[in-house]
């Protein structure tokens, strides 16, 4: 399978962000269907805000396959530690190893990075299976309104919309 990882130009990004938020909400529509009250703003699981922020303090990269846009990454790293912000497949082409394919890619990206970190909402059970079956990653954490995510500033207020985040970890073997 031929993936690369393409920084993000900025002329994409407005796909980019269109983009992930399709993947976002098939996920979301496939668990819930239309009545799904998870939204982060009217209509999308994922805000523009929230896409905008993770690609202006990270790593933005398109996942391309033979030269087609396919899905998308955002990463940070600091030192021996990473944080997969953002990793999405288009759901026209899922269940054929892309996701995977582009993960190998970002961990061949940074070689010096010891711990991974991400997080995914508890009903992505297709995004659990991945992290946790495909990819090596450990469920840490479960956040929710009792157990707030100390890095995100609305947690506290989620209220009875609270969707409850999984926090994995991939420790590096070298």
């Amino acid at each position: 399978m031929n993936i690369q990882l393409m920084p993000l130009a900025p002329e994409d990004r407005e796909q980019f962000i269109k983009d992930n938020q399709e993947a976002f909400n098939y996920g979301a529509l496939e668990e819930f269907g239309r009545r799904d009250d998870h939204f982060e703003e009217e209509g999308e699981i994922i805000s523009r805000e929230t896409i905008e922020n993770a690609i202006d303090t990270g790593e933005a990269y398109r996942i391309m396959q033979d030269g087609r846009a396919v899905g998308g990454a955002v990463i940070r790293v600091d030192g021996e530690r990473g944080d997969l912000d953002l990793l999405f497949v288009s759901p026209r082409v899922h269940s054929k190893g892309i996701g995977y394919a582009a993960w190998c890619a970002v961990e061949k990206l940074h070689p010096e990075v010891t711990v991974w970190e991400t997080v995914t909402p508890y009903f992505e059970k297709r995004n659990i299976h991945f992290y946790v079956n495909r990819c090596g990653f450990h469920i840490v954490e479960f956040f929710h309104s009792r157990h707030p995510d100390p890095n995100d500033p609305d947690a506290q207020s989620n209220g009875p919309e609270d969707v409850g985040m999984f926090r994995f970890e991939k420790r590096m073997d070298r």
